[in-house]
């Protein structure tokens, strides 16, 4: 939480909630233990949530989401959340923050689709239906990721592996990344933050998509790091063909999943056995293959 900010507790929620959405005040109000790293998450009675910005880092997701996935939603296989009301800064509080829709679901994990190659495709056409969206005007608030720019920490995340094997491996991938041909086509939509944690499941098949925080215009090659996080070696080839990934793009993805992977671990590992083990996961099979003489991925990396 960035200094300065208040608690974010039932106690302030209630009170943005009262002086900004009256109507909404007095309905039942509860906050979600695993509520994401950037935002607190409440249950507001049956059907809404309420979303609060964590810190400076995630400030501004409200409005974009506000703003775009209206016009977005519409186009899309999967749903998303429905903005129901933005809120904006009070009572120490400093950022806006959102009211939307419930969404039911659980979190989707890589081994829980009932049905995993259908969930590849599902996941390609939602990706082709976002990109086939026309990009309009540079737009409020969209990101710009850039796969060079993650180059410094993503080699300095790599030297901290002490196995000089798996290190080697995480540079062939991150060299093949860089080296790739960049995005020569038109700008398209991308989700921005495509992994398992943001896509919601009922009885094993994907409902929802969720945390559009990260969307942005440009390079679509940051969406395909679902490959890696959430597909396994035998469905990824089902999602690329489903999608019609070019070698080019497929490297820079990869190397995508790599350096957000790293990122994740360093960053909350240490704190989070969830968050651990998503992403020993997903770098285990970004340099699935690289790995010489058969060598056992997680226990050389992890052990």
């Amino acid at each position: 939480m960035s200094d300065g900010v208040p608690a974010i507790d039932v106690a302030l929620a209630r009170r943005l909630l009262e002086a900004q959405f009256p109507r909404w005040g007095g309905l039942g109000l509860v906050r979600l233990a695993d509520g994401g790293s950037d935002h607190v998450i409440f249950l507001l009675g049956d059907d809404m949530s309420v979303r609060l910005p964590r810190g400076d880092w995630a400030a501004g997701q409200a409005q974009k989401e506000h703003t775009w996935l209206p016009r977005l939603a519409p186009e899309l296989s999967l749903a998303t959340p429905e903005p129901l009301g933005l809120g904006v800064p009070g009572f120490g509080y400093p950022y806006h923050w959102s009211v939307t829709r419930w969404l039911d679901g659980d979190v989707a994990t890589a081994d829980g689709f009932a049905d995993p190659a259908r969930a590849a495709v599902q996941l390609a056409d939602f990706l082709k239906g976002l990109q086939r969206i026309p990009v309009t005007g540079s737009g409020y608030g969209l990101s710009r990721w850039s796969l060079v720019g993650r180059d410094e920490d993503t080699r300095t995340a790599i030297k901290a592996r002490t196995g000089s094997v798996f290190a080697d491996a995480m540079t062939r991938v991150w060299d093949a990344a860089l080296a790739a041909p960049g995005w020569d086509g038109a700008p398209v939509w991308f989700h921005g933050d495509f992994h398992t944690g943001n896509l919601l499941t009922v009885d094993g098949h994907l409902s929802a998509v969720i945390d559009f925080g990260g969307l942005g215009v440009g390079d679509p090659a940051c969406d395909l790091m679902v490959a890696w996080t959430t597909l396994s070696a035998e469905t990824r080839p089902v999602f690329r063909a489903a999608l019609g990934v070019d070698d080019a793009t497929w490297a820079r993805g990869r190397g995508w999943a790599l350096a957000t992977g790293l990122n994740a671990y360093a960053s909350h590992a240490a704190t989070d056995p969830r968050v651990a083990a998503q992403t020993r996961r997903q770098i285990d099979e970004a340099i699935a293959g690289e790995i010489a003489d058969g060598l056992a991925v997680a226990d050389g990396i992890w052990g």
